[in-house]
């Protein structure tokens, strides 16, 4: 397992050692690497969220045909692929992205968690030590701000994302999702105050930017949901 994280560590290693050669300073790298990473994903949340809308666009299509066919799971499974074909529907192309994403960010994660583990260069291992703003030193903690701005962050984005889900799927995960969007960012300040503070920068920033990608796409899905393209 480590070795398929140091595997995925090392590139993203590599873009944010080229990344802090052309600025020099760790922490605006931080924010410039992050800026990066979730522009070259957004497609990627772009298509989830594309097929969460197309997910409520067929969903009376299947209630229908699931109470018609209650009891007869071979049939009702024969229909749904003709319905899924015939909308131009694949269910599993909202996972994708995501089981895309996750390997990416087990890579960044282990890199920012232990950045001297994965960085070769001696000008990086000096980097990593750089104070930025009110952190004397970005390898170390931030028991406070920073981890708290983080979890107001995640509130923020997680809720809108949970607001969309259920927009999309009336009554799906609603319990679920509403204890989430609660105990997920306490869970992020906690953890934040335990992490190097160049990692809590990387998911606060990161959460940042996917408050407007949110919004964003939250117009794409009402334009979906409208019969748009």
């Amino acid at each position: 397992m480590n070795t398929i994280i140091g595997a995925l560590a090392q590139p993203v290693g590599w873009l944010l050692s080229s990344i802090y050669d052309l600025i020099g300073n760790y922490g605006i790298t931080l924010i410039v690497f992050t800026l990066i990473v979730k522009v070259c994903l957004y497609p990627l949340y772009s298509k989830q969220i594309k097929s969460t809308a197309r997910m409520a666009q067929v969903q009376p299509k299947m209630k229908a045909l699931q109470q018609k066919y209650a009891n007869d799971k071979q049939t009702l499974n024969m229909k749904l692929s003709e319905m899924y074909k015939e909308e131009k529907f694949n269910p599993a192309a909202g996972c994708l992205p995501m089981l895309i994403q996750m390997p990416i960010i087990f890579g960044i994660f282990a890199l920012l968690r232990n950045p001297l583990a994965y960085l070769q260069s001696d000008e990086m291992l000096f980097a990593v030590h750089e104070s930025f703003l009110w952190m004397v030193d970005l390898s170390q903690p931030d028991k406070w701000i920073l981890p708290i701005l983080a979890g107001i962050a995640t509130f923020i984005s997680f809720r809108m994302t949970s607001q969309q889900q259920s927009a999309a799927q009336p009554g799906g995960m609603g319990s679920m999702m509403k204890m989430m969007q609660y105990f997920f960012p306490v869970m992020i300040v906690l953890m934040g105050r335990s992490f190097p503070a160049g990692l809590t920068i990387y998911w606060f920033v990161g959460q940042f930017i996917q408050i407007f990608f949110n919004l964003h796409l939250n117009k794409v899905r009402k334009k979906i949901k409208e019969g748009g393209k």
